[in-house]
């Protein structure tokens, strides 16, 4: 039986031949990095994808000293909030002709800072970080090294940064439970050692003092961001009793929020008729719950479009750029208020 010849390979004189126009025009139309919206670059793309043609990103980024590609450094993609930002970035990052890897550290600097090298090792062209800590030595030793780098949705303070707005996330939470008439609320925030955490406090504690709500202290919960973290920490708001309990509570995250939502079972307590509870992030999970979850919606998409912007223009002004927030109010706060005991003037 013969054996079938392989098909010709279509150069890119081949479609400049095809398209009549001259081989670097033919080659400034099919780069990805710069797209052109001209009538003449698009019969350029036409003809080459009718004729097969494709381009060697490869060789020709190799060519310029580049891989096009970038590593992405993520606490672990068992969360789903992370999981989303990796995918939004890979969107991100092939809009702009990118390819991203990803590689997961947890919470720990050591395995984050190896986890940075190796994917340094593999030459990608810069790094965005998803698991900055308040005085992490790890973007420090990046800028020193002058290795292109961005943090998304946590920052140091230091290095570019594309984030949400998360005292504006936290206000925004906190203030929908005040304004539905709560006055005893709790807060679950994320860890101390996150930007999230601490902005997201902040913008709760800015909209309780607004609106002249004495912050109890003891229900001001530093915990993890995993589901379990708010199982136990609900745990313990709720075993105050009924008196001694908040009504209605901020979760500093969807996973936290469901972790509260579990305890309240177990304790007998019911959403949103003995308990508001607003989330954070706003995961597809929140809308379909049984009871849909209220929670802050924060914009990925364009959180990991600035991230891109900021790798390829390095240096340029506003160095940490916030995307703001909305709230997205479901059953879960409850509207109006319905508890049987007294709210506190």
């Amino acid at each position: 039986m013969e054996q079938a010849l392989p098909a010709a390979i279509v150069t890119l004189k081949d479609v400049a031949a095809a398209s009549g126009v001259s081989i670097s025009t033919a080659s400034r139309a099919l780069d990805e990095r710069t797209p052109s919206r001209s009538a003449a670059a698009a019969h350029v793309r036409k003809v080459a994808e009718e004729l097969g043609y494709r381009r060697n990103s490869f060789a020709s980024s190799l060519r310029r000293g580049e891989t096009r590609t970038l590593g992405v450094l993520v606490p672990r993609l068992s969360d789903t909030v992370m999981a989303l930002m990796f995918e939004a970035v890979e969107r991100a990052a092939a809009a702009r002709g990118y390819f991203a890897m990803v590689a997961s550290s947890g919470d720990d600097p050591e395995d984050e800072r190896r986890a940075a090298e190796t994917l340094l090792d593999r030459n990608v062209d810069g790094l965005i970080l998803a698991t900055a800590r308040l005085g992490d030595e790890l973007p420090k030793l990046l800028r020193q090294r002058a290795v292109t780098h961005a943090l998304v949705l946590r920052t140091d303070g230091e290095s570019p940064s594309a984030v949400g707005d998360d005292e504006v996330g936290g206000y925004l939470a906190v203030r929908h439970l005040v304004d539905l008439g709560h006055r005893d609320i709790a807060v679950i925030t994320g860890p101390v050692f996150t930007s999230t955490g601490t902005a997201r406090l902040a913008g709760a504690r800015r909209a309780l003092e607004e609106a002249r709500v004495s912050a109890r202290e003891e229900w001001m919960v530093a915990a993890g961001y995993g589901i379990e973290n708010g199982y136990t920490a609900g745990q313990t708001l709720f075993a105050a009793g009924p008196e001694n309990r908040p009504t209605a509570i901020f979760a500093a995250n969807d996973n936290i929020a469901m972790g509260v939502i579990a305890a309240a079972q177990h304790a007998g307590i019911t959403i949103p008729n003995s308990l508001a509870l607003v989330g954070y992030n706003d995961t597809p999970l929140s809308a379909r719950l049984p009871t849909p979850l209220s929670s802050v919606r924060v914009p990925l998409d364009q959180i990991a479009a600035t991230a891109i912007d900021l790798i390829v223009n390095p240096g340029t002004e506003p160095r940490i750029r916030k995307a703001t927030p909305s709230l997205m109010p479901r059953q879960s706060s409850g509207a109006p208020l319905l508890h049987t005991r007294a709210v506190k003037p």
